[in-house]
């Protein structure tokens, strides 16, 4: 009865207050708080008549349209502990059709909990799932709450990448026998894709398609359909990688930066054999979500990489050959920056875990 009142409560926060304004280097820019009084937003997705699904963290799955909201059910076991929980959403390209909504979550496994996604599909009046099916979970699961990782992204031939942390187990980031610190190729089934690199090699992952990655939170694919990541360093070395087939990028034996502690990270800055970054922050800003701008309302940003901070509170601007951060878009509205998307009609959209709220962001 409480979780009834509680969700009639913050289906009254769907609002529409006055636009706030912030300066850009592409001129005014309007930003327009779609939804507020979310608890620990995780991601959003968009449907195809309009409609939107945002995540809580803490296993809550809303759907919003035309100023209302209403919880969906029908999800499945989650494991909310730490930075674990009901964490991305996606949309299937089919979804007209297969009415198909894929996540990612950390999937209790006994004691333990480990990156999974699950593969289900939303009934007509996006009111409930059905057929939630677990696709793919990492084995075995590691005891602790932190560094799932867990972006998702369909890529142009219809195969999906994830991405997983290290699970805060440095050394497995490194060791193709599991799946920590990976980006992984799946089917939508979720076994491994025809074509990955360690498919057919004994004692590695058939999944794995890059690994080396300490907790990547946003990936997205460029206009050549190529997949990019962003990923937390330690103490400085956030980075932005361009993701190839089969690649090693060094966590955890070169990083640009630090333990907490202070103390080096293993080898240094490269080592052959190892990618380097197209891009590191130092110090770090916490990155998570990830868009790359197909130009649509801005076309001089066409091809922008943009990204979320979670620990400076702004949204950062990269372009350039080598990529460069040439611009940091900040206001009280992107506070603790969680995900941002490109919508259907080319505004950007993005979460603001520090206002509890969803906003959209359009040429002023």
């Amino acid at each position: 009865m409480l979780r009834h009142i509680a969700a009639a409560l913050v289906s009254l926060c769907l609002i529409s207050p006055p636009a706030a304004a912030l300066d850009s280097s592409a001129g005014p820019l309007t930003l327009t708080r779609i939804a507020d009084g979310f608890d620990a937003p995780w991601a959003v997705g968009f449907l195809p008549d309009g409609g939107l699904l945002v995540t809580e963290r803490d296993g809550r799955l809303w759907h919003l349209q035309d100023g209302t909201r209403h919880e969906v059910t029908g999800l499945g076991p989650i494991a909310a502990v730490g930075q674990g929980g009901l964490l991305d959403v996606l949309v299937s390209r089919d979804f007209s059709r297969s009415r198909t909504v894929f996540f990612t979550l950390s999937s209790p496994q006994g004691s333990d909990a480990g990156t999974a996604v699950a593969r289900a599909q939303l009934s007509p009046d996006a009111r409930r799932l059905t057929d939630w099916t677990i696709i793919w979970q990492m084995e075995p699961g590691s005891s602790g709450g932190r560094h799932f990782g867990s972006r998702l992204v369909e890529a142009p031939d219809g195969h999906l990448f994830v991405t997983t942390g290290d699970r805060g187990d440095r050394p497995s980031a490194q060791d193709l026998s599991n799946e920590n610190g990976s980006v992984l190729r799946i089917t939508r089934d979720g076994a491994p894709a025809p074509g990955n690199p360690f498919l057919d090699r004994s004692g590695a992952q058939p999944e794995i398609w890059s690994y080396g990655h300490r907790n990547p939170q946003g990936a997205a694919l460029d206009l050549s359909g190529d997949l990019w990541v962003v990923e937390h360093g330690a103490r400085g070395g956030d980075e932005v990688n361009k993701v190839r087939r089969g690649a090693n990028y060094g966590w955890p034996v070169i990083s640009y930066g630090r333990h907490y502690s202070g103390f080096k990270i293993g080898e240094g800055t490269s080592k052959p054999g190892m990618e380097q970054p197209a891009f590191y922050w130092d110090p770090s800003m916490a990155p998570s979500g990830m868009i790359i701008y197909s130009g649509a309302l801005w076309p001089e940003w066409r091809g922008h990489v943009f990204v979320g901070s979670l620990k400076f509170d702004y949204i950062s601007r990269l372009t350039g050959d080598p990529l460069q951060e040439v611009e940091r878009l900040e206001s009280p509205d992107t506070l603790r920056v969680r995900d941002i998307r490109e919508g259907p009609d080319g505004a950007i959209w993005f979460l603001s875990v520090g206002q509890g709220a969803l906003y959209r962001m359009t040429p002023g």
